[in-house]
């Protein structure tokens, strides 16, 4: 086990004495290439923008810089081999940014924000850009027509976001929509949608900010990856924000998330770690807000769909027949890869938590036997699921926690904290969320009536 301290430097220049301590491993991340441009995918992601007519702050390019360094810490510290409990990492980071105070005003909440999303112990410090990197945007004006946007959203190549996204775009909106290349199977999903949505929409005058984060070649705990990469939404929110401080008006960056999957809560003791995500919880979209406020960003994040199910969301959808013609090539699976070791391509494979929701859910929203996506597992009926592997856990796990709602509904209003805190929403907005989850225990209960699991 060993803490460890990840200091951003920029260039070989950049001679800032960092004190590490001695049961401290040290990484450094170079944010100057060899060819003097903004590394990891930053100067890309500012180039696209600007040939936007985007200019961005400065301070949002320092919370890039900054969620380059969660980032990496996140995907390469090995929670197995780099922690005491398996879980917990301990993780220092020292940021250059262009704004001391209001960074340091910021540290409290972001520690526990990121606290909250990770599940580690976050310790964060500053230090000044060194003054040749004072400034990293070009300096330019909006094009005369001005930006083109009129709304900015997460797109995730998911479901729920192309729900989001089609309601913007029914409603007359050219939104820039923003997402994060991840593997092949997510960029594969939000390129497929990104051109049906613009096949559709051709007079629209809405775009894409794709922005792939790479840390080739770069090694913190051997040559162990993480793979749990519960800190990625802190990346792709930045991403958001990012584009919004090029605004130059107030923004609110939409994040379309079923609110049953944005409360994530566990569905037995069994699911910790890893499984209980907090990546669009409420708790973490405040903490967001906080910080935005804090560092003087004129913009805010919201979750329209923070009181709906993801069938609710299908349902209510502006454009439900062109949402069916998309949603089979839009992603929900958690590994959407697994199947390859028995020959398959890529795929849902039906039965982890997110497939499942998204079974019921398609069920809800377009009919019995209207959804099409390809499944691994394409029919739970025809046979007993083995709860003992993968294709039975999380059914098994579903099965248990419906039944205790539907022994005691009002157990609800206390479940719903059990993924963490609701500090934040008013009495009324939680008694919307427990309405919430009963609604979409009953959702994902209507296709599991009939499906049978054995133990052995």
């Amino acid at each position: 086990m060993k803490r460890h301290l990840v200091v951003g430097k920029f260039g070989n220049g950049d001679r800032a004495s960092i004190t590490k301590n001695s049961d401290e491993a040290l990484t450094r991340l170079n944010f100057i290439t060899i060819r003097k441009q903004l590394n990891y995918g930053i100067g890309n992601a500012l180039v696209d923008l600007v040939k936007m007519g985007i200019f961005p702050s400065e301070i949002g390019i320092d919370l890039l810089i900054f969620a380059a360094h969660v980032q990496a810490a996140d995907t390469h510290i090995s929670r197995e081999l780099e922690s005491q409990d398996s879980w917990t990492r301990e993780i220092r980071l020292v940021v250059p940014v262009s704004n001391l105070e209001k960074w340091n005003a910021a540290l409290p909440v972001l520690k526990r924000a990121l606290d909250f999303l990770t599940g580690d112990i976050w310790t964060i410090s500053f230090r000044l850009r060194p003054a040749k990197f004072t400034r990293l945007v070009p300096v330019g004006s909006q094009k005369l027509m001005g930006i083109p946007f009129d709304a900015l959203a997460l797109f995730s190549g998911g479901l729920d976001s192309l729900v989001g996204a089609v309601d913007l775009l029914e409603n007359g909106k050219n939104p820039l929509l923003i997402s994060h290349v991840g593997d092949g199977a997510t960029s594969d999903a939000q390129q497929n949608c990104f051109n049906k949505l613009k096949a559709y929409y051709s007079k629209n005058k809405f775009d894409r900010m794709r922005v792939w984060m790479n840390f080739r070649g770069l090694k913190i705990s051997g040559n162990e990856v993480e793979k749990s990469t519960r800190g990625r939404s802190f990346l792709f929110f930045t991403l958001g924000v990012l584009a919004g401080t090029g605004f130059n008006s107030p923004f609110i960056l939409q994040v379309s998330e079923n609110g049953l999957i944005a409360l994530n809560i566990p569905l037995d003791q069994l699911r910790l770690g890893s499984h209980s995500t907090h990546t669009t919880h409420p708790f973490y979209i405040a903490r967001w807000n906080e910080i935005l406020n804090i560092l003087g960003i004129n913009g805010k994040i919201e979750n329209p769909y923070w009181n709906k199910t993801k069938g609710e969301m299908i349902e209510a959808c502006a454009n439900r027949d062109l949402l069916q013609q998309i949603a089979p090539v839009s992603l929900s699976c958690s590994s959407p890869t697994k199947g390859r070791w028995f020959g398959q391509g890529v795929q849902h494979c039906g039965y982890c938590l997110p497939c499942i929701i998204r079974r019921a859910a398609m069920e809800k929203g377009f009919g019995k036997n209207a959804d099409t996506t390809k499944y691994t597992i394409r029919d739970l009926y025809t046979r007993a699921l083995k709860t003992f592997k993968a294709e039975g856990q999380q059914i098994r796990s579903f099965e248990l926690a419906i039944q205790k709602i539907k022994e005691n509904p009002k157990l609800a209003q206390f479940i719903i904290h059990n993924s963490g805190s609701l500090s934040d929403e008013s009495p009324l907005r939680q008694r919307d969320l427990a309405n919430l989850y009963v609604r979409g225990m009953n959702e994902v209960d209507r296709i599991l009536a009939g499906v049978t699991t054995v133990s052995r």
